[in-house]
């Protein structure tokens, strides 16, 4: 302690008047505020510190009000979306853990050698069938090609579950004119039995 006994607050130049004396260091709000003592001197500027006094009260208040209620809501269907997920978790969990627990049998073992590892038992051959491939769509234009696009066509929307188209356009070729002579062979007789 350096001992001094006065406070570093400075003390004002004139003592409070009679007026002021008990009263709030605020002051009274029914009497003017004297020029020199406001914060700011015009009427416009006392608006502007208004309004933004206003604005920022407004600001708290969505901030404090507003926005936890939407976040609320927000929560609510995430909480929806999130419970539905879990459930789906929870059938493909169960689906595993049956899919484990046949694993862990000797025939399980076994299919999954098979499907896997290519396993074959005493006494089995193992042959391997590969796909058909592809068939060729690139055609040239003309009655049995167009025949045969029109077949592929069906089949690839039948496949696809598409529907087929209503009409498939066909291209056949003009019938030639026969320019051989017709002839006509009369019927043979009439068989007789033999006696």
């Amino acid at each position: 302690m350096s001992g001094k006994t006065t406070s570093t607050l400075d003390r004002p130049a004139t003592p409070p008047s009679a007026a002021d004396r008990g009263r709030s260091r605020l002051g009274d709000l029914s009497r003017p505020i004297q020029v020199d003592r406001r914060i700011s001197r015009t009427r416009r500027t006392n608006v502007l510190l208004a309004t933004a006094a206003v604005a920022i009260a407004a600001a708290l208040a969505a901030a404090i009000f507003v926005l936890p209620v939407k976040t609320l809501f927000n929560q609510d269907e995430q909480i929806a979306e999130r419970t539905d997920q879990l459930t789906q978790m929870q059938v493909v969990n169960e689906d595993l853990r049956s899919e484990v627990a046949r694993l862990r049998t000797d025939d399980g073992v076994r299919e999954a050698a098979r499907e896997q590892l290519g396993f074959v038992e005493e006494g089995e051959i193992r042959q391997s069938i590969l796909d058909f491939p592809p068939v060729p769509t690139d055609l040239p234009d003309g009655w049995p090609y167009s025949l045969f696009e029109g077949i592929v066509t069906v089949r690839a929307a039948a496949a696809t579950g598409a529907a087929a188209p209503a009409t498939v356009p066909v291209t056949v070729p003009p019938t030639t004119p026969v320019t051989a002579p017709i002839t006509t062979v009369p019927p043979p007789p009439p068989a007789t039995p033999a006696p």
